[in-house]
Order: C-alpha cells, then structure tokens, then sequence
C-alpha cells in the first residue's frame, strides 16, 4: 500500500509539488484579517505585511478537521498516512493530527520536534522512504530515530522581532542594536534555543560554521536545505560564497527557499538558516 506524507506550512514547503505529499497550512492573523499560509500569503507578502505592521502577527496550527479530511482523501485513494509535524512544543498542529488520528491504524503521527527547515528534511526523508515502498509504520520509526540527527541553526540579523515579540527586553534590543549583536539560535529538545551571540554578521557566519565542524560535518547522504527570511536572499548568498569549502562544490546547486511566518514572525528579515542531518549519526 502507498505511503502519503502530510505535514503543515510550518515547514516552509513552497513550490514543491509531490504527488505523495500533502502540505495544510496554518493561519496567520494580521490584526482582523485572517490568512492561510501558502494559500492566500505567500512568503513575500507575509514579509511585505511584518515590516508594514504595527503588531507582530499571530499563527495557529490547522484543525483536526483538516487532518481528518486529509485522512480520508489517502485513504479513499488507497494509501497509509505518515504525517509529520511542528514540535509539539511550538505548536498545536501536533495535537491536532493526533486527535483527527484516533481510532486510525493506517495513520502514524510524527512530532519533528523542530520547526520550518527542520521539519522540511524529515519530510523529505519520508518522501524518500515512501519512494522506496516502506510502509506507514516502518517510515514513522525511521523518521523517529533519524530526528535526533538534525541540526537547525540560524542567525538573526536584528534583535527588533524578538523584542516586538516579548521574547526580549527593548533595553537588550537596544544595546544590541548599537553593539550590532546578531543571535544565532537552534532547535533543542523541541524548542527554540540561544545558540550564541555574534559581534556582526561575519563572527555569526563563523559560528554557523564552527557548529557545523562540531557536529562532525553534514551527512550529504540525507536531505539539507538552506533558508532566508524577507524579500532578499544577499545575505544567504554572502554567506555560501565565504563558505565555499563547505557544500562540496555544491554551491550552483543549493536546496534553497524562504522561511515563512513560523520563524519569520519572530526572527524577522535578514535571517539565513541551515537544516542538516549531522553527520557520524551524532544525536542531539
């Protein structure tokens, strides 16, 4: 029996069309005006909307509704159902695959215990195990065991989004704006951590960078992708080329997308982000 992979707009799956897979989007509230990620927001518009707007925007997760119908629609069509999901930390969209899930045995619900690029690899991963005819039960365990394995680590280039979003006091975001501090965060244990803090953006590329080696380098063998927040991917791009030596005469080639209103809401533009399977099977 074919294996459907489900997961929410969280993790920033734009202009990818599978045939296995289902993407359902969460909602995004600018102030009364609701929106579908992905459906009616697109990624630059969000953007075009977070600089314009007074207030930080606020997400849900989908209903289980949606999940139920998603359920029905792979099953009518004869196929299990994996589906992976924001960390259960992050989000309700977990809860809600879960409870459109109960009393389905051909439906294996994942938490990816991370967020947005994270997230994406594991569904990658699954799409990849899905192509290769492991069932709904045998692609949950291996995703399971294999999310341990991610890194996602990211750099801000402002403070302002955080401090906007409670996350920080105006006094820190001040000085760090004079300082010209840049956060480099992570996911750990299902939650968005503080990796380190930069003196401007060259010392943060080095500590993207130093993250790396310390996770004995990215499994190549598996699904990466990097990503940018706002309307320009120049800081991206900066970033590639000073790291040349990293992506193996990979750099024509990058997984490359933006990043949505998950982590953009908070981090805000001019972020760049990696997501890898570390390599040697190093676990978080």
């Amino acid at each position: 029996m074919p294996t459907r992979i489900i997961t929410d707009s969280g993790s920033d799956i734009v202009g990818f069309d599978h045939p296995g897979l289902t993407v359902l989007p969460l909602t995004v509230m600018f102030g009364d005006r609701l929106y579908q990620d992905g459906v009616d927001l697109s990624h630059e518009k969000f953007y075009e909307l977070l600089v314009e707007s007074d207030k930080l925007p606020s997400t849900g997760a989908p209903a289980p509704g949606a999940f139920a119908e998603a359920y029905d629609a792979a099953r009518a069509a004869g196929e299990e159902v994996v589906v992976v999901t924001l960390s259960s930390k992050l989000s309700g969209t977990y809860q809600s695959a879960c409870v459109a899930a109960e009393g389905r045995d051909d439906v294996q619900v994942v938490d990816s215990l991370s967020a947005s690029l994270g997230e994406q690899i594991l569904v990658h991963l699954g799409l990849t195990m899905a192509e290769r005819g492991e069932g709904a039960a045998s692609i949950a365990e291996g995703l399971r065991a294999a999310r341990g394995r991610v890194r996602v680590i990211g750099l801000l280039d402002t403070l302002e989004y955080l401090r906007r979003g409670g996350r920080i006091p105006a006094a820190a975001a001040a000085l760090g704006a004079v300082l010209s501090v840049k956060p480099v965060v992570t996911a750990e244990d299902g939650e968005i951590a503080l990796l380190g803090k930069a003196r401007g953006s060259r010392n943060g590329r080095n500590i993207l960078n130093e993250t790396v080696r310390r996770d004995g380098g990215i499994d190549y063998a598996m699904p990466f992708s990097l990503g940018y927040s706002g309307l320009s991917d120049s800081l991206l791009q900066k970033y590639v080329e000073d790291s040349r030596g990293l992506w193996e005469g990979m750099v024509d080639g990058l997984p490359i997308c933006t990043l949505g209103a998950t982590i953009g809401t908070y981090a805000g533009p001019g972020s760049i982000v990696l997501a890898y399977f570390r390599a040697g099977g190093a676990q978080q």
